[in-house]
Formats: structure tokens, sequence, C-alpha cells
């Protein structure tokens, strides 16, 4: 069943990316490094076009290095920039910037060309909620200035901001699509926290998890929840639940407790390092 959500403030911030793509030379688009594909608006490609695109896979301290390595080769390949981050490296930040300026030089030097002076390169930062978009431009401004949090969908105007001399950036609200088509991509987004907790149910999210966990990381949840594999959901969610005290009267599992247990322990890292899609 296709899922669907469009608030009006994203309806509003396509039209908006597209009024203002062509005052821009180029695009950054963020990615989840966890959820490369699945975090990548189909209907945003649309609007872009044929624009130069820098990609950045956010989060990378919480993606599987091997297959975010995989990723970026993959996106050069098509010959698209590409490049991985964790705000919270310095010399990520640094890259960023490289990569930003190095996109902007060949209309510099057009600009030259015509004895006009360089302005600095204008890039339109863009990607759907949550996906670290305020935090990155903070980091990369040097201070605060977009909003940030844990929920989606904080951005809800567009911005232009300085960085250094280097360029302007132009920020824009996260943008999600009208419907996910692949049920897959829902139950993917959901897991990393990017859509409302409340769009889907989050046993059904919980259970997605624990299978390809089981699958693609066999260990994490036996080290994590001491449980061993099984075909029946229901027993993996009751061995979750007494080794966690997800309990309620009577001693029965609180199968809620235990989603909500699961998901935020892949959230934060402590269900280790993962990817959900390869290139």
């Amino acid at each position: 069943m296709p899922i669907q959500w469009f608030p009006g403030h994203m309806a509003k911030a396509r039209r908006e990316v597209q009024e203002q793509l062509k005052l821009v030379d180029f695009v950054i688009e963020l990615v989840d490094a966890r959820a490369p594909y699945s975090s990548q608006n189909p209907m945003l490609q649309e609007v872009l076009g044929q624009k130069p695109k820098l990609i950045l896979l956010m989060k990378k301290d919480l993606a599987d290095s091997e297959k975010t390595a995989e990723w970026i080769a993959s996106y050069r390949k098509k010959g698209v920039q590409a490049a991985a981050v964790d705000v919270n490296q310095k010399g990520d930040i640094g890259q960023v910037i490289q990569l930003a300026k190095a996109m902007g030089q060949e209309k510099m030097d057009k600009l030259r060309k015509k004895g006009i002076k360089p302005r600095p390169a204008r890039a339109m930062i863009v990607g759907i909620p949550n996906v670290g978009k305020s935090t990155l431009i903070n980091r990369l401004a040097n201070k605060k200035i977009a909003k940030t949090g844990d929920r989606p969908g904080i951005t809800k105007q567009q911005l232009w901001i300085k960085i250094k001399k280097d360029f302007e950036l132009l920020d824009t609200p996260g943008i999600l699509w009208p419907k996910f088509e692949e049920e897959i991509v829902g139950y993917r987004l959901a897991a990393i926290g990017t859509i409302k907790d409340q769009l889907l149910p989050l046993q059904d999210v919980t259970a997605f998890i624990i299978r390809f966990l089981f699958e693609e990381y066999p260990n994490r949840l036996k080290e994590r929840y001491e449980i061993e594999d099984s075909s029946d959901m229901v027993e993996l969610f009751e061995g979750i639940g007494r080794k966690r005290g997800a309990l309620e009267s009577g001693g029965h599992v609180n199968f809620d407790k235990v989603a909500d247990i699961v998901l935020q322990d892949l959230r934060s890292g402590k269900l280790g390092k993962f990817t959900l899609e390869q290139p």
C-alpha cells in the first residue's frame, strides 16, 4: 500500500525550489548515508534537471563505511560528485567547502573571461527532512544560523547564508514527495527517523528492521538482546521485551515498548553501524 504524506509547506517549497534554481550555480543535495537511495527525493530530481550537483552522504558515522564507499564510487561513476560527511568532523566540513569551491570555479572562470568581477559561487542546499541539513549549514558558516532539531521538518522557509568568502548557500525546507510507491522505502525512512513515527505502525517497522539485521548483520541482535534468529516474529518481540523489561501488568510483553526500544537503539548507533541498501 503506497504511503502518502505531503504537508502544504512542502508543496510550496517545491515551487520555490523551482523558481530559485535559476539563481544558483549548482545544487548540494543531502542524503542519509544509511539509506542513500530511499532518502533521495525522486520528485526533486525532476525539478533539479541537469543542474550540476554535489551529493553529500550525511551521518556517515552511523553508516556501514564499506557500503558508503560503494555508494560514493557509484555516484562518481555516473559523473556526480559525492562525499560522506560527519558534521562533527572538521575535516569533513573542510572537504565540503573545497568541493563546493571547485564546483563554482567554472562559473567564476566564465565571469572573468567576460571581464565581470567574480562573485562568490551560489549553491542551493536541498534534501528530505531530518537529514542533517541545518546542522551542516551551522558548521559550514561556523555559527548558529539554521534551526536544528531531531524532528523532521524544522526548516520552513528559504534563507541565504554566506560561507566565509567562498560561496553563498540558499537553504530550503526539507521536502518529501507525495507518495512512496515502494513500501520498503517508507519502512527504511521510518527506521532511520526521517518520517514522523506516527505515519507507519512502529511494530511493523521494527519487524522489518529485525528481519533486515538478522539477514545482513546477524550478530547485532544476538549481542544486544541475547536472542537467536527465528521465523516467529512474536517470539523475537517476546525475547527482546523480556530481556529489556518491556513488560506490563500480568508480566505480558508490551510490543509497543519493544518497538520503541529497538528503533531508539538502531537510530542512536547502539545496534552498530548499518546501511539499509546498496547501489
